[in-house]
């Protein structure tokens, strides 16, 4: 499996704190299967981002990993309006692995009206924005999908977070990815990984769950078709239409 969404670099966000820390989520995801990972430092007005400081960290950690594991470069990118200028002036340095694919976050609670052009400001700029875990954000819980569909219909693919399938972050979130799968939104799989207790680098659990509910076709779609994809900055091989949620109907008497 690949792991596009984890924050493994120590000491730069609220992740690993410690190369210790790091060499132990690295450690649990290969127990767990994953092949491939993906180091995603926020970057927002909390913590500051820097590529070069982030790959000199995984050519540290590089050595004193497996070589049953590849680690990789990305961001979890957050779109506030300075954060996006500095996107569009350098494209390839949020990117998962200098590619095209870009891990972006919306706010928990307001998306700005214009957010529709932000994403095709994005798209011409050449890159492909993920969607991170909406299924997680408070806003987006309590609205229709009218504008995930949108933008997966801009080309905008859609990450939710292994946990949420598996419950871990609660009842709502659970509902709402199980509401994207029903709706064909849901194009990626990740773990977003801080630690090894709360938050480890674990798939395997929501492959199984995937597998089970949706098809062993599906599964190895999100959890390794996909991804690798995207590390690879080609087109995903799965990407359907998005399908329109059910209306309700209410019978008068």
């Amino acid at each position: 499996m690949i792991d596009i969404h984890s924050h493994f670099l120590p000491g730069l966000d609220d992740g690993a704190r410690t190369v210790e820390e790091a060499r132990a989520m690295i450690e649990m995801a290969i127990g767990d299967g994953i092949t491939h990972l993906v180091a995603t430092p926020h970057c927002n007005d909390r913590y500051p981002f820097s590529l070069e400081r982030n790959l000199a960290l995984l050519e540290e950690l590089r050595p004193r990993a497996p070589a049953s594991i590849t680690l990789l470069s990305g961001c979890d990118f957050h779109l506030s309006y300075e954060n996006v200028q500095a996107a569009l002036a350098e494209p390839r340095a949020f990117t998962i692995n200098q590619g095209t694919y870009l891990l972006t976050e919306f706010d928990n609670f307001s998306i700005a009206p214009q957010m529709v052009d932000v994403f095709y400001q994005l798209r011409a700029a050449g890159l492909v924005p993920v969607i991170t875990h909406p299924e997680r954000i408070p806003i987006l819980q309590k609205t229709d999908t009218r504008l995930l569909r949108r933008l997966a219909a801009m080309g905008c693919p859609i990450q939710v977070t292994a946990g949420s399938l598996t419950g871990c972050f609660g009842p709502v979130a659970k509902e709402m990815t199980q509401r994207l799968f029903r709706e064909q939104l849901v194009h990626l799989v990740a773990s977003d990984a801080h630690d090894t207790d709360d938050r480890p680098p674990r798939l395997s659990e929501a492959r199984a769950l995937v597998e089970k509910e949706y098809g062993a076709e599906l599964a190895e779609a999100l959890f390794v078709d996909n991804p690798r994809a995207a590390i690879e900055s080609q087109p995903l091989p799965y990407f359907p239409e998005a399908t329109e949620p059910k209306k309700k109907r209410f019978w008068f008497f």
